[in-house]
């Protein structure tokens, strides 16, 4: 049986991504499919985590032998590839939204806020090196399509596209990790009043006590807007260049 930890290879995970698979080298299991083992993959992974899933696991999800799984995705690696490129193609097309190309930015954006919410794995497995597949291909071909006509170089707008994507997976990412765990939260609040004097800090205990401490959405949302103020800085000086 092949390792959970099989070396990773692009030229096979990419082969899984666009269709082109080995025939089985056992015959293949009635009613489980590779999209099937991507689902529950997923399904695992929201649950417990991306830390969770092993191949062992996801074959136990779905009730069968790990083995049975090996016929259909060598391992781990291939099978978070093709998790990521599925959650990509349930999005929308940005092109396809509707307004003009701040609008489409703006919805595109604020789908994928949720998207990362729904999968809270996915910040942190699309910030590694990502082998794309047919719905990552789809999807950055239309954000580029958005900026057709804006004046914007290529190197622009690919600049342009990778600084709002970071900004949404970071943010989105960040507040996972700061609101995961409320009572440890709680611990290290309640630690922190008995040690720090916060008179030494006038500035952050202002903020602190004024309301500085937003809701993950409402800081979403403003930095969003400051995002795409600076897009459209660069668009339109573009267009009296």
């Amino acid at each position: 049986m092949p390792s959970e930890e099989t070396e990773p290879d692009p030229s096979r995970t990419l082969a899984l991504l666009w269709g082109v698979r080995d025939r089985p080298k056992r015959g293949p299991r009635p009613g489980l499919d590779v999209d099937r083992i991507v689902q529950a993959a997923i399904d695992l992974a929201d649950r417990e985590g991306v830390a969770a899933l092993t191949m062992r696991r996801v074959a136990a999800e779905l009730g069968v032998g790990t083995a049975s799984l090996y016929t259909y995705v060598p391992g781990r690696p291939d099978l978070i590839a093709m998790m990521l490129d599925q959650v990509i193609g349930r999005t929308s097309l940005p092109h396809e939204l509707p307004g003009d190309w701040r609008a489409k930015f703006e919805a595109w954006a604020t789908e994928d806020w949720a998207m990362f919410h729904r999968h809270p794995w996915v910040p942190a497995v699309a910030s590694e090196p990502v082998l794309p597949g047919p719905n990552a291909f789809a999807w950055y071909d239309s954000t580029l399509r958005v900026l057709a006509g804006t004046g914007l170089s290529e190197q622009e707008k690919v600049a342009v596209i990778e600084t709002l994507d970071n900004y949404v997976r970071g943010t989105a990412s960040n507040k996972q990790d700061r609101h995961k765990d409320s009572s440890w939260l709680a611990k290290r609040d309640q630690a922190l009043e008995r040690l720090v004097d916060f008179d030494a800090y006038p500035h952050l205990a202002h903020a602190l006590t004024s309301g500085g401490n937003p809701a993950a959405s409402e800081t979403f949302e403003l930095g969003l807007q400051r995002v795409l103020d600076g897009i459209a800085v660069l668009i339109e000086a573009r267009a009296q260049a």
